[in-house]
């Protein structure tokens, strides 16, 4: 059985950098842009969501079942907690929502097949792009202004 754990902090942690961004969405960011573009597209998401679900699936069976959920959403929790400003991450756009179980199982099984997850990809991606421009930056957190 693979070590949550060690996977939870390889997949969530955030590479250190004195020159890291701050502010709104700039973690999620440094987490999901893999060219280092300053944006996220719904191909770097479909890519990373894809070592997000080996991470998660313990025993290897190709699913995110409701037990290998709860350590997923505390992990998720944890690191928004300790990397995401204060009082962020509450509104209808904010990318946690776009990875629960009930969003993720299209096929209401109660647990969620890697296919499942990576072509939930496009439509998390298209949720959080509050400009509409197709893909995610930092532009697309904090309030409006």
């Amino acid at each position: 059985m693979k070590s949550i754990t060690l996977g939870a902090a390889l997949i969530l942690a955030t590479v250190g950098s004195c020159f890291a961004a701050e502010g709104p969405g700039a973690h999620f960011i440094e987490n999901w842009d893999l060219n280092g573009d300053g944006a996220v597209t719904a191909e770097e998401a479909r890519e990373r969501r894809g070592n997000v679900f080996a991470s998660f699936d313990a025993n290897d069976d190709g699913f995110l079942d409701a037990e290998e959920y709860v350590l997923f959403d505390e992990a998720r929790a944890q690191d928004q907690a300790e990397n995401e400003p204060k009082g962020m991450g509450k509104g209808a756009r904010n990318p946690a929502n776009g990875m629960r179980l009930e969003v993720n199982d299209t096929d209401g099984d109660g647990k969620v097949s890697e296919v499942e997850f990576l072509d939930n990809a496009a439509s998390w991606i298209k949720m959080i792009d509050r400009n509409g421009d197709g893909v995610v930056t930092v532009a697309d957190f904090g309030p409006r202004g």
